[in-house]
């Protein structure tokens, strides 16, 4: 797949800027420790901790943990209490890092005797308040807003080593280590590797529902790249304590203040103050249970709205969820006119790492600070935002200001440090060995080799082999974008030795506009293929579908194809397409096909065809990240429609056929609960005319041990045809519902998933009587069911299928049960 070279350079600074360990002075005072009872050795939760003589303060958590971040502080002296210990004094260090461990003497202190009576947990009567006053609370109820928002994003490397700044394939960039810093969030040293700016104005209709938001100025370290401006927008980013469901990495964690709340998290009032003149109460929260989807932190209440006034939270640690240390949530919300609770600032951390809870390999902080003003509230929709069909607009030249636009334009100033980041990575770009890296890492995540202009590959097509071609030599490669980042062109030639035949392939696409998304293409293609395999197969030149095959690869046919089309996207998830197809179908070995024309039998060498095509595709609200001619989905929370028609143009370029083609499809994922996700995928199509079986619906099989989601894993390519169809695919994964009560499972993190798949189909009289179908084919009157369970998140990437086929058994040649293996990523 084309990637966006720049995007990958910049993962790549992030890989190189690895390593530092060099105290510095920041602008920033950072403290984080633990107290505990000087005498017992135990934690002490809701210990208030405090800059004395200053507003800046904390509670600790369940654990007696605790950290402070502030700015510009001039106090020095930190204050520790609670209730039955001694008071605890010490001074602290302005503008560094600084680790303070509390140990509290108890105090002998006498109460008068007091009768304690059972009544309701007062924690529990503020979350219901809360619940009651979510409506009127909660913005995305509120009739219409616009607000001005300053994102900032920021990419940082921890664990970081001795060893591993003693490299030398590091001793090019040593200089990098004189940016280091250290974080709140778990003590770890840290090397700013990335940081994004973005000033953006966001617009919101609750009838008709809409959502707009228009980036005005941006700026990233070292990269120029529309998909990663949007992703530093506010409606790619956002979090809603209001919801019943806070969806993280696709995961749905319950809310601390959701509707059900109390059956997923234990509650205690701590404390009452007043913020900014409203008096507010202090709510402790932590979950019920072991490694469910849920948060333990602290929130402030308004003590007559019933509004959240703050909200500071972590997920618990032992959730079910991979390649993360921890996250960390912090908003802030302001009363606007005296009338609308608004998020004004929210701060997001994530402590990514492939191994959790270990210090011992290479980690990754994600930071996303944004702060909210200039609300507008209850006002038509301002024309700039009628100017654009897209939810996400990047302004042309958005990427064209300077310093001193920015000096003025944020909303709060940078660190020294976070400054330093956009020198240090240009810095990096100058050292020669850094473009080697790229390359190289570039191969390695996509197969091509870069050669000046030019891109060699994909590696893993190079060799293969199968029963009709032997062993398969392909070469190919595509131009690179420092050819051209509107025009793609693309080929390749192979050659098997078994049946000496030459086959080759040449491309082209042109992209008039990237977002929204305008192109067009043109190929040619005379090569072997396989009928009837699904789109999410491996190709059969590939050499992992040589390797982990259940039966040879002996049904290629050999395909003589010209294509064009063109794409048009009105909106981002809506778009239309036109093309236009010439095929020619060839079958090998000798095998010839046989049709009756009226009562007629003939014998083709090969089968045309013509074939105009229009299709249509609606994802509403569809993500992507782009590269410079294609791009990758990160899906929709709807359902995504897309309708294909073609119609067969008979006696053009010698086409035989007359015919249409309808088809159609339905996909959709989403969590249930705090139970797991689902997904389904509906099918279906009808085919109007007299057709070879070539042409008709070979229904997708699967002759290989990986497990393919689009097609059906235990059906045999060739199998089973149509020419209307209907099916169905439903699949649930449990996220570790049932192995995480397991205690000696727990630990293995495993995942169950389970499946089913099944597809019914008609063949009309005609087309049964048109073709000579192939020994082992049939027709689907009778549904084809197949169904399975797995294991997914061995390891974190492997999955492995029992599968089980639970119709037509008595067909030859079949497997009735078999385990399927492949990768699987997700968090």
């Amino acid at each position: 797949m084309k990637t966006v070279t720049n995007s990958l350079r910049g993962v790549l600074l992030a890989v190189l800027i690895l390593m530092a360990v060099i105290n510095l002075q920041a602008q920033k005072t950072k403290i984080m420790g633990r107290v505990t009872n000087a005498v017992t050795g135990e934690a002490i939760p809701f210990a208030n901790i405090i800059i004395k003589g200053s507003s800046v303060g904390a509670t600790t958590n369940f654990e007696g943990e605790f950290s402070i971040e502030t700015r510009d502080l001039k106090k020095d002296t930190l204050l520790a209490t609670y209730i039955g210990y001694h008071p605890y004094k010490t001074k602290i260090r302005l503008n560094v890092f600084q680790e303070i461990n509390i140990q509290l003497e108890p105090a002998n202190i006498l109460l008068d005797e007091v009768e304690i009576l059972p009544g309701e947990n007062p924690a529990e009567i503020l979350l219901r308040k809360i619940i009651e006053n979510k409506e009127e609370n909660n913005k995305q109820n509120f009739e219409a807003y616009q607000y001005e928002v300053y994102n900032k994003i920021q990419l940082d490397i921890n664990n970081i080593t001795e060893k591993l700044k003693d490299r030398k394939l590091l001793k090019p960039f040593r200089f990098i280590f004189d940016y280091v810093d250290t974080s709140t969030v778990n003590g770890k040293v840290y090397l700013p590797a990335f940081l994004s700016e973005s000033i953006s104005e966001v617009y919101f209709r609750q009838q008709p529902k809409l959502r707009k938001e228009i980036i005005q100025a941006s700026q990233v370290s070292g990269l120029e790249n529309e998909s990663i401006t949007q992703f530093m927008g506010d409606l790619y980013q956002n979090i809603n304590i209001y919801d019943n469901f806070i969806m993280i990495f696709e995961k749905n964690f319950v809310s601390p203040i959701a509707s059900f709340g109390l059956s997923y998290y234990k509650y205690y009032l701590i404390d009452s103050s007043f913020i900014d003149e409203k008096w507010c109460y202090q709510v402790m929260f932590k979950p019920r249970r072991k490694q469910e989807l849920t948060f333990t932190g602290e929130f402030w209440v308004h003590d007559t709205s019933f509004a959240i006034r703050k909200v500071n939270m972590e997920i618990a640690r032992d959730a079910n969820i991979n390649f993360v240390n921890t996250i960390e949530i912090r908003q802030e919300y302001d009363k606007i006119q005296d009338e609308y609770w608004m998020l004004t600032r929210d701060y997001f951390v994530v402590d990514f790492n492939v191994i959790e809870n270990t210090e011992k390999t290479i980690g990754l902080f994600g930071h996303k600070t944004a702060s909210y003003d200039k609300f507008v509230f209850n006002q038509p929709m301002p024309e700039r935002f009628k100017k654009t069909p897209l939810d996400v607009y990047v302004e042309e030249e958005s990427d064209a200001y300077g310093p001193e636009f920015w000096e003025l334009a944020r909303h709060e100033d940078l660190t020294r440090k976070e400054r330093a980041i956009y020198e240090m990575v240009d810095s990096i770009k100058r050292v020669p060995v850094f473009n080697t890296w790229v390359d190289a890492f570039y191969l390695f995540t996509n197969g091509y080799l870069i050669w000046g202009p030019l891109e060699v590959g994909p590696l893993y097509k190079a060799l293969s082999f199968n029963p009709l071609e032997g062993t398969r030599l392909r070469i190919g490669g595509r131009t690179s974008n420092s050819f051209s980042t509107k025009i793609l062109l693309e080929g390749h030639v192979a050659y098997g030795t078994k049946d000496e035949r030459l086959k080759y392939g040449l491309g082209g696409l042109y992209m008039f506009d990237k977002n929204p998304r305008r192109a067009l293409s043109g190929s040619f293609l005379y090569d072997m293929e396989q009928l009837g395999q699904s789109q999410n197969a491996f190709s059969e030149d590939n050499i992992f579908a040589s390797i982990l095959r259940r039966s040879p690869a002996d049904k290629l046919s050999l395909v003589r194809q010209y294509k064009t089309a063109y794409e048009h996207e009105w909106f981002t998830g809506f778009s239309n397409s036109i093309g236009f197809l010439h095929r020619q179908i060839y079958p090998v070995g000798g095998a010839v096909f046989e049709v009756n024309e009226q009562n007629d039998p003939l014998q083709l060498k090969s089968i045309t065809t013509s074939e105009i095509e229009l299709g249509i595709r609606f994802a509403y609200r569809e993500k992507f990240v782009m590269g410079e001619f294609e791009r990758i989905s990160l899906g929709t929370v709807y359902p995504v429609l897309e309708v294909k028609y073609g119609a067969g143009l008979p006696d053009f370029l010698d086409s035989r056929y007359e015919y249409q083609r309808l088809q159609f499809s339905v996909k959709d994922w989403f969590n249930v609960f705090s139970l797991g996700w689902s997904k389904y995928i509906i099918q279906g199509g009808k085919i109007f005319g007299t057709l070879p079986y070539p042409l008709l619906k070979l229904h997708a099989g699967n002759e290989t041990f990986m497990f393919d989601e689009y097609a059906y894993n235990l059906m045999n390519y060739y199998e089973f045809v149509s020419d209307e169809y209907l099916s169905l695919y439903y699949t649930h994964h449990f996220d570790g519902l049932f192995l995480n009560r397991i205690p000696l499972m727990r630990k293995l993190n495993w995942r169950e998933v389970a499946f089913v798949k099944g597809v019914i189909g008609t063949l009309s009289d005609k087309n049964k009587a048109y073709s000579k179908f192939p020994e082992g084919m049939y027709t689907l009157e009778k549904p084809y069911v197949e169904a399975g369970v797995g294991i997914e998140n061995i390891i974190k990437i492997f999955r492995v299928d029992a599968i089980w086929r639970l119709s037509h058994l008595d067909n030859p040649d079949i497997n009735k049960f078999a385990l399927f293996f492949s990768f699987h990523f997700s968090f």
